[in-house]
């Protein structure tokens, strides 16, 4: 046992130390913070301030953006001001005024546009949303510092309070990205909780026909609105940074466990297996490929019953599965075919038959269990409706950073998104309209007002595509990073030429306006020459090639869309908005954004509309309303 003296002693040292480390501290503090104050960036323009106060008054004369006034009469505390200013840098950063919504062709259009706020309760909801508690400009120097100037020289509690709130932001934006090493350093620095947090699954919509897979809802990546409420009336106690790292890591962790545990239904695996236009993509790459599979180590990343991996002929596969239950049946079922890899016991330990090891976990746990850099071939069907929902590709790419050998296989190796306009029968307006002889449109219209909130999985009929297919969006397995995920792309859709009226374009006849309700998402995952040098494939959810069980997603306009090919009559005055009746647009230039949501595995997808006329000299647009969708 110590002498309590020299406890005593040691004990003096420590607050000695604890003290100067303080002082250190401060000093360093006050540094950075002068450093940060001296170069912060309006909110619409370049202009930079060195003073909040400084910034804000120019944002009031300039560009109509009182903030202080603003964060006054939508009484907002520090958080609510805190995603105003992450929301407007997101809408200028669009080129989107961020009072009315108006989308404007650059930014000095949008300075010009500027105006004083009209609804102020719209700004209200549209501030609900925590996302906007993710900085748009990361280390952006306002966010730190917006109100200082409203604080005295006595308010230190207040500082600490707003500066452990910034580190846990931070955390947050970083956790909610699918950033499974951040989690779990969080689970080995704090107690994370072990309590089990299932929720049930639930449909996500009617029109699939699919059992389960279109049934199960991830929970939230994290109720921030709830934790934040109580983190911010005890922000000073010095725990609940630990305690909000802790609520983030579990609710990630549990909405793992809900998205695993779904997969443990055996009706989702007999869809999948049932699915033959998959089935027959993945046995070609792999059974008409001898060169690529004869003798490689194969890794199989989410293998399920494992029928794949079964099929490889390789010299060994590492089938991993973070679903318990079905590891445990691949396992049996690799065991079963007499393909399970196990030590021979008439031929010592250094024999082995079969060649199939099934792991049981996320593959981003899996650091010690393969040797790094070893794997010949990184096989997985890790999509999702829409190509990315399930946000499992980021599993893939991981896999393929940490275990590929260099110039090493990846199956699929290319992955492609498609769009295309889709007609009034690709709602289910039609089917409304009679209903064994009763007319329930009103029904109908209610439905489609939902539809332009929420994306359908269904299956188009491609009579119902109305204008040509355009490439959304490719993505190269092999170089791309886990960021490009989210991205941002602009098309053009052009009207199908159908019939003579439309294919007239002489000044007698008008062209026959077709009716855009919509657009359509669709992927192709190719299986190329790159690596499946003597039978290349392709797997293609397309509405012209046989059905899948991935469907397609269907993305309702508010409003219908009027489209005509051809030119207008250069005689006839061109009256009414474009892409109306009067004024049927030539085409749709189409601003689609695809992200990982707050919500762990879903995606938010953004769809931007302009319409316009062809060979019209003052170059008539109309930019419809931005809708926003969750897929979920």
């Amino acid at each position: 046992m110590e002498d309590p003296e020299t406890v005593d002693r040691e004990l003096d040292n420590e607050d000695e130390e604890e003290d100067q480390d303080e002082d250190w501290g401060d000093w360093g503090a006050d540094d950075v913070e002068e450093d940060s104050d001296s170069d912060i960036l309006c909110l619409f323009c370049e202009s930079k301030y060195s003073s909040c106060g400084a910034l804000f008054e120019h944002c009031s004369s300039i560009h109509h953006f009182d903030f202080l006034s603003i964060r006054k009469t939508l009484n907002l505390d520090f958080y609510g001001s805190f995603k105003l200013i992450n929301f407007v840098r997101s809408q200028v950063a669009e080129n989107r005024c961020w009072s009315c919504g108006f989308f404007c062709q650059s930014n000095k259009d949008l300075q010009t546009h500027l105006h004083e706020t009209v609804n102020f309760e719209e700004i209200k909801l549209l501030l609900d949303d925590d996302k906007y508690l993710n900085p748009v400009m990361q280390e952006d120097p306002l966010l730190y510092s917006f109100g200082q100037d409203e604080e005295g020289e006595d308010d230190d509690a207040t500082s600490l309070e707003k500066e452990e709130i910034m580190r846990d932001l931070r955390e947050f934006g970083k956790i909610c990205i699918d950033d499974v090493d951040i989690i779990d350093a969080l689970s080995s620095d704090f107690d994370t909780s072990n309590e089990d947090g299932r929720e049930g699954a639930s449909t996500s919509n009617g029109y699939s026909s699919m059992e389960n897979i279109s049934e199960k809802k991830i929970g939230s990546c994290i109720g921030v609105k709830e934790h934040v409420g109580s983190f911010k009336g005890k922000a000073k106690d010095k725990h609940l940074r630990v305690s909000f790292a802790n609520v983030v890591s579990k609710e990630i962790k549990n909405a793992n466990e809900n998205y695993f545990g779904a997969y443990s239904s055996f009706g989702i695996h007999r869809e999948m297996i049932s699915d033959k236009v998959r089935m027959d993509a993945y046995r070609e790459a792999i059974l008409s490929n001898p060169s690529l599979m004869s003798g490689a180590t194969v890794l199989d990343v989410g293998c399920g019953t494992g029928i794949l991996s079964s099929q490889a002929g390789a010299s060994r596969v590492i089938a991993v599965e973070a679903s318990e239950k079905m590891a445990s049946v691949a396992t049996q079922v690799a065991k079963d075919n007499g393909l399970l890899w196990s030590a021979s016991p008439d031929a010592g330990n250094n024999h082995y038959t079969g060649v199939i090891k099934v792991v049981q976990g996320m593959v981003e746990e899996l650091d010690k269990s393969i040797e790094s850099h070893s794997i010949d071939v990184l096989l997985s069907e890790w999509m999702g409706y829409c190509l990315l929902y399930e946000s499992m590709l980021s599993s893939v790419l991981f896999a393929r950073d940490r275990w590929l050998k260099p110039g090493g296989a990846i199956l699929p190796d290319t992955a492609t998104i498609f769009v295309a306009g889709f007609g009034r029968g690709g709602t289910s307006i039609p089917f409304w309209e009679n209903v064994y002889g009763f007319n329930m449109s009103c029904v109908g219209k209610e439905v489609v007002e939902d539809a332009a909130q929420t994306p359908i999985v269904d299956i188009v009929d491609i009579h119902d595509i109305v204008t040509h297919t355009a490439l959304l969006q490719t993505f190269d397995l092999v170089t791309m990073k886990p960021e490009e995920m989210d991205f941002t792309a602009s098309i053009t859709l052009q009207p199908k030429l159908e019939g003579s009226a439309n294919t007239d374009t002489s000044m007698d006849l008008e062209p026959k306006p077709t009716w855009c309700y919509g657009v359509v998402l669709w992927f192709e995952t190719g299986f190329t020459r790159r690596f499946c040098r003597e039978t290349p494939t392709i797997l293609s959810t397309s509405p012209f090639t046989p059905k899948t069980h991935w469907s397609q997603t269907i993305l309702t306009f508010r409003e219908p869309i009027a489209m005509a090919a051809g030119k207008p009559n250069a005689e006839k005055p061109v009256v009414g908005v474009v892409g109306t009746n009067a004024c049927p647009a030539s085409s749709i230039h189409l601003r689609i954004s695809i992200t990982r949501a707050a919500q762990h595995r879903s995606i938010d997808i953004s769809l931007e509309a302009t319409t316009g006329t062809a060979g019209d000299v003052d170059g008539r647009k109309h930019s419809w309303p931005v809708q926003i969708f969750n897929l979920s």
